[in-house]
């Protein structure tokens, strides 16, 4: 009888998914496990292994840091990896786990190269969702493509690897249906950066633009969604005295409320009585599709709000592109060295800012311009005169919204990418 059982023991086969960010790991990762969960739970005996899903984060200058927290309170996977330990995961696997000799590794965020390694050191085949582009087509088994463009752009002898599954994003449930909706009110959705250096920047610019476009505006609120890597503490120093760029900007931050029984959690009031209402929860997506109009800083958030088809002005306010002691990494560095920062300010104003075409990722994936950019020396009030055009518009809002929700793919891909999970499994046990 003990070898019976030995002999019907069910083999293990590893699903390892590749990720980065917090934007990722929400609407990539979390309702393809779900679904990965769903239709495991519904072939019970009828299949011949036992499934093992694993969450390996990869660096990633956009993550927060909290990405590791996150997906271990969820409980669905088996083993989760923090970023930092990424290398040390490559070079030796057996320090984390025991690694069944079947698998699948695959890609949902992240840098692709990441995905292929570790299917390599694992020798498991790799799939990458990819939802602009395939870089490494030669070396990935299976492409699940967000759209045709995609496959297009593979070449000609690795397109028979590629399947136009849809857009992951367009298949997302949001934990709670929010409405904001009513005839007297409309709302923008400020986003004025995550990191120290946009902060020091994007909170004085966007509480003067606030104050100008609600002085003559009753009908139009703002919302906050607060970055993960920052909190409300920060709006208060970032506004202060203490920030030598506020002293350029007019408006101050008069209080912060918290409140209760909201689907806000705090309220800015300025100065000059502008509200501005502040939500912590990320991503809150169920709250973003219902606006309006955002107003953002350049960088990952212009694709997070392209996914929701939010019509967007991106502005990069160049004018203090000098403060440089406070942008990250090597220019972090060198940028306090007095010399050095104006070198490099230099160079980014005679090359980056004249030579690259688009700024935002709606804009730089359509190669064209379906949302306005505003890049150079400019001033909260003509961002407020803009946007006060612009939410008055709704036949350009809504082009702009049929524009962004065309270089999205189709529903469904959730469940496509699940059948090809399963079916990749299927040849492999």
């Amino acid at each position: 009888m003990y070898f019976g059982l030995a002999a019907m023991k069910k083999e293990s086969v590893a699903v390892v998914i590749i990720t980065n960010g917090p934007g990722e790991l929400s609407t990539w990762v979390r309702p393809v496990v779900d679904n990965l969960n769903q239709i495991n739970d519904s072939l019970k005996e009828n299949k011949q292994y036992d499934l093992s899903i694993r969450l390996v984060l990869v660096p990633c200058p956009n993550a927060t840091g909290k990405e590791f927290e996150v997906a271990n309170s969820w409980k669905k996977f088996e083993l989760v990896t923090k970023a930092k330990t990424f290398w040390n995961l490559l070079i030796w696997p057996s320090a984390f786990a025991h690694w069944p000799k079947k698998g699948i590794v695959i890609f949902l965020g992240g840098d692709q190269f990441w995905s292929i390694l570790l299917a390599k050191r694992l020798g498991y085949i790799n799939i990458t969702y990819a939802e602009w582009i395939s870089r490494w087509p030669k070396w990935t088994n299976i492409i699940a493509a967000m759209n045709g463009k995609v496959k297009k752009l593979l070449p000609k002898r690795y397109r028979y690897k590629c399947t136009i599954i849809g857009d992951l994003m367009a298949d997302i449930k949001f934990d709670r249906e929010i409405s904001l909706k009513n005839q007297e009110k409309k709302y923008i959705a400020l986003l004025p950066g995550s990191k120290k250096a946009k902060l020091s920047v994007g909170i004085p610019f966007f509480l003067e633009m606030a104050d100008h476009i609600a002085e003559k505006n009753n009908d139009i609120d703002f919302i906050i969604p607060i970055a993960p890597t920052t909190n409300k503490n920060e709006y208060l120093f970032f506004q202060s005295d203490k920030n030598p760029i506020a002293n350029y900007y007019s408006s101050k931050i008069k209080t912060i409320q918290n409140l209760r029984n909201s689907i806000f959690d705090h309220v800015i009031e300025t100065a000059k009585n502008t509200k501005i209402y502040l939500i912590n929860r990320h991503p809150c997506y169920e709250l973003l599709k219902e606006c309006d109009l955002a107003i953002t800083t350049v960088g990952a958030n212009t694709a997070e709000l392209a996914a929701v088809a939010l019509p967007m002005i991106v502005v990069l306010p160049t004018q203090h592109l000098n403060v440089m002691n406070s942008w990250d990494g090597i220019f972090g560095i060198i940028g306090k060295i007095p010399f050095i920062n104006k070198l490099i300010t230099l160079l980014i104003r005679n090359w980056t800012l004249n030579t690259k075409k688009f700024f935002s990722w709606p804009n730089i994936k359509a190669r064209k311009l379906i949302v306005p950019e505003r890049i150079g020396d400019i001033s909260p009030k003509q961002i407020a005169k803009e946007a006060e055009l612009l939410i008055n518009n709704r036949e350009n809002l809504q082009n702009i919204k049929d524009n962004l929700l065309k270089q999205r793919g189709g529903r469904g891909a959730v469940q496509k990418l699940s059948y090809i999970i399963f079916d990749s499994i299927k040849k492999i046990s």
